[in-house]
């Protein structure tokens, strides 16, 4: 496999849009479907990439999903607190899993985190039915945070996000 991660190009922001809001369709991870408002930010790449860094994963010049780097402070951070980063939207095309693209993507986060000056921790937030994701988690050392456990939709009681970090 000739894997590549990558910044995210301008040209490239619709496809990794698409891709992204797709794998979160299709494995039941908005609770409204097509009508979820969350769709709307998991599409808008170009404005993930104007506030946090967005890296692809590549192979043989096929896009194969991506992943949203929020480093120390960043404003499209949800949980990070100071000098932690942030792991968000992670997504790779279900035609591509299983070959490495995902957790690629994660080590580049993790050595981006490293590479931050005064960044001592990355964080993630996770649903608990993506037990694909939380393996590459736990194989790559992040350890759950249940203390972090959060609800991004308050008025809903049965949406609680897991949390896990690691710690540089």
């Amino acid at each position: 496999m000739d894997l590549v991660i990558r910044q995210a190009e301008p040209g490239e922001y619709d496809a990794l849009g698409d891709i992204t809001a797709r794998a979160y369709l299709q494995d039941g991870l908005l609770d409204f479907g097509e009508s979820d408002e969350y769709l709307g930010e998991l599409k808008d790449v170009a404005r993930r990439a104007a506030a946090a860094e967005v890296l692809v994963a590549v192979e043989n010049g096929r896009l194969l999903g991506g992943v949203t780097f929020v480093p120390s402070g960043g404003p499209m951070a949800d949980i990070a607190g100071p000098g932690e980063a942030e792991i968000r939207m992670l997504a790779v095309d279900h035609t591509a899993r299983g070959r490495g693209a995902g957790e690629a993507l994660v080590r580049a986060c993790v050595d981006r985190a490293r590479a931050t000056e005064g960044c001592v921790r990355i964080v993630l937030s996770t649903q608990r039915t993506m037990h694909g994701a939380h393996r590459i988690y736990e194989r790559l050392g992040f350890v759950r945070t249940p203390g972090r456990d959060w609800n991004p939709v308050p008025q809903l009681d049965d949406i609680t996000l897991l949390t896990y970090e690691l710690t540089l």
